[in-house]
């Protein structure tokens, strides 16, 4: 990470720390306003990070401000900034101001759309254009999971439109869930080394357990192939290649599950009571694992498209994953 990237960072790192404590994200979940912690990031200026700086934005690229969706993932914090970073930069592209609240980017209405229960405003792709409107329009239901700000969604988006991004908005959408799945991950491997140092357990700590040490090496493991694969994602801006989000949230997804497993194993039962914050970040893995498709969505969609190809594998992928 380069200086400028901790310059960028720490400040937002230190805001996250201050208002999207543990306290904060369960007050949240259980329904509380957003006003407070949503005005500070406001005030931050941060939500126009992506917007071009001819238009009063930070004019930062995707893969720039990757770092910062993965500290809001480290944070469980559930409200849409991420999303809507983004919907603000496309929204300043088409000269659409924005309006002031959150913005959930829904690429299909198939699926709960994390977050939309807390949001104001989606930015709705139709399969021929995007729609910005309000969310109440769009009838948000509950999904009935504990602690889950996601939404189903229905109904016809009313508002103004721009014009679709090529792809529309389902792979830069993959590409938050993969950049936030990548921070949370890191925080349950620090929080597993940490407690398994800690806890004693027949004179000695657990951390010391072979069998332990192999299963955070694997999180570490884990945890550093989300990192990279969620920035490559992002490396080509908000215009992502589809091949690239299939990748980022392949390997992003696949790994939640398997790091979400092996924090609760190293911290057995206190893991999953609700005065413990471990299942906060696990909670929001799942769902972030599942949003946008699963690694089963795109695994298939980046198997027919080597399939289609008569290239030699080698060359597609190095053509269309690293190209």
């Amino acid at each position: 990470m380069t200086m400028q990237d901790m310059d960028l960072l720490g400040p937002f790192v230190r805001l996250l720390d201050d208002v999207a404590v543990p306290a904060a994200v369960r007050a949240l979940e259980a329904g509380g306003s957003i006003r407070p912690i949503w005005q500070v990031i406001v005030d931050s200026g941060y939500l126009d990070a992506l917007v071009g700086e001819d238009r009063g934005g930070a004019g930062l690229a995707l893969g720039e401000i990757a770092p910062l969706v993965e500290a809001l993932g480290a944070h469980a914090l559930p409200l849409p900034v991420a999303d809507t970073m983004v919907a603000r930069a496309l929204l300043a592209e088409a000269g659409i101001a924005a309006p002031a609240g959150p913005i959930v980017l829904v690429s299909s209405l198939a699926q709960p759309v994390p977050g939309a229960l807390l949001a104001d405003h989606a930015l709705v792709d139709t399969g021929m254009v995007v729609v910005l409107s309000p969310i109440a329009a769009l009838d948000p239901q509950p999904t009935g999971v504990h602690g889950s700000v996601s939404a189903k969604l229905s109904g016809v988006p009313q508002g103004p439109s721009l014009a679709r991004p090529a792809g529309g908005l389902r792979a830069v959408a993959a590409v938050l869930r993969a950049a936030l799945i990548a921070g949370a991950t890191a925080r349950l491997t620090e929080m597993s080394a940490a407690y398994a140092n800690e806890r004693v357990q027949f004179g000695k700590p657990i951390g010391r357990q072979q069998a332990l040490q192999q299963m955070l090496a694997v999180m570490a493991e884990d945890m550093i192939a989300c990192r990279i694969a969620a920035r490559m994602g992002a490396s080509h801006g908000i215009a992502v290649p589809v091949h690239l989000a299939a990748s980022a949230k392949i390997t992003t997804s696949i790994a939640a599950s398997r790091v979400a497993g092996s924090a609760h194993a190293v911290h057995g039962a206190i893991g999953i009571s609700e005065e413990y914050d471990l299942q906060l970040l696990t909670r929001r893995l799942h769902e972030w694992r599942l949003a946008e498709g699963s690694e089963g969505y795109w695994s298939g969609l980046l198997g027919k498209a080597r399939l289609d190809s008569a290239a030699p594998t080698v060359d597609w992928v190095r053509a269309e994953v690293f190209g």
